[in-house]
């Protein structure tokens, strides 16, 4: 079988480019013992590769050049020699751009249930995406009922999901984006009590006028100015779960960077901030999709997917991606999936 592949080949100098990624036509490779063959279907698209594409690397090692570009992928076992994974199963894990994945002994696999919604959804709202907006609303947000939540990128994979979590829990729920319609989709579908376009507000006005009381748990997936003004409104006790810095991905220096000014504040106000990774919290990944799950398919959740077909554009889509174009979880289909059929 033919094997195509996306190479990441070129550290990117500040933003994205389509000419950091090739192509190469292989052959697949049976699988030997304790390894698995899988037919990808949905290749993922996230800003924290764009960290892992630095030479030092952000938040673990940083891509291999002439590698195929690792991410989160769901596919269908076309070949296993590893017990529990047979011929037919759909499954998600950390495979690569390309068409096939021999998955190594030593990586883990995860099973993806169709019966929980389509199979996409094990690396978006039931995958990565989710948890990380589920353990961080919840576990380390700590969102209570009247508090007041902002959520920056609130309109993508993550944000959107921690927005309405906040909403769930009974928090007032504000969030900014880039453009007016995705102002208009987390108002009208995500459900949020308000919303701002950044781009159209300065960012200190609108907290103002969108928190007039202060924030309590600020959800941040874009770091630099944004946390800035957050932490001249917090209140007692406030809560910043830290999951994505994107504002500050594209920087080559530290002298790029745009600084934190309002730091004495999280002494002031006794706030917590925490760091930290979907990896952390593997623990909670059972419970977390039969509690999602179940929000789904009550229509207390909803979520987006922005899919683009073809592997040959999968270099677009991700720089797209990093640009803002998308709404809700930005996908790339690379085969069939039978489960729409």
């Amino acid at each position: 079988m033919q094997n195509r592949q996306v190479l990441f080949v070129k550290r990117p100098d500040g933003a994205v480019a389509p000419d950091i990624f090739d192509f190469r036509d292989t052959d697949t490779v049976e699988p030997r013992d304790g390894e698995v063959l899988v037919r990808n279907i949905y290749l993922s698209c996230d800003p924290y590769m764009r960290g892992q594409m630095k030479e030092s690397g952000y938040n673990r090692n940083p891509f291999e050049l002439g590698d195929p570009l690792p991410a989160r992928v769901v596919g269908r076992v076309v070949a296993s020699r590893r017990e529990g994974f047979n011929e037919g199963d759909y499954v998600w894990g950390f495979l690569a751009w390309e068409l096939y994945t021999c998955q190594p002994a030593d990586m883990q696999l995860w099973h993806v249930n169709p019966a929980y919604g389509p199979i996409s959804y094990g690396i978006s709202v039931l995958g990565m995406p989710g948890l990380t907006a589920y353990a961080g609303m919840l576990k380390y947000g700590r969102v209570q009922p009247r508090e007041t939540v902002f959520v920056s990128a609130a309109s993508g994979a993550v944000g959107s999901v921690a927005g309405q979590l906040g909403r769930i829990a009974g928090a007032r729920v504000v969030g900014s984006a880039g453009s007016d319609a995705k102002v208009a989709h987390m108002k009208d579908v995500l459900r949020f009590d308000e919303a701002f376009n950044y781009k159209e507000m300065e960012i200190g006005n609108a907290l103002d006028y969108h928190c007039p009381d202060g924030i309590d748990v600020y959800f941040d997936n874009v770091g630099g100015e944004t946390l800035d003004a957050v932490l001249a409104r917090l209140n007692e006790g406030a809560r910043l779960p830290i999951c994505g810095q994107i504002s500050e991905y594209d920087a080559t220096s530290n002298h790029e960077r745009y600084g934190i000014k309002n730091f004495p504040n999280l002494l002031s106000k006794h706030a917590t901030v925490t760091g930290f990774s979907v990896r952390d919290n593997m623990d909670m990944f059972d419970e977390f999709v039969t509690k999602m799950a179940a929000l789904i398919k009550a229509g207390d959740l909803v979520y987006m997917e922005d899919i683009v077909d073809g592997i040959e554009n999968a270099p677009e889509a991700f720089v797209g991606m990093m640009q803002g174009e998308n709404i809700g979880k930005r996908l790339v289909r690379v085969g069939e999936d039978p489960t729409l059929s």
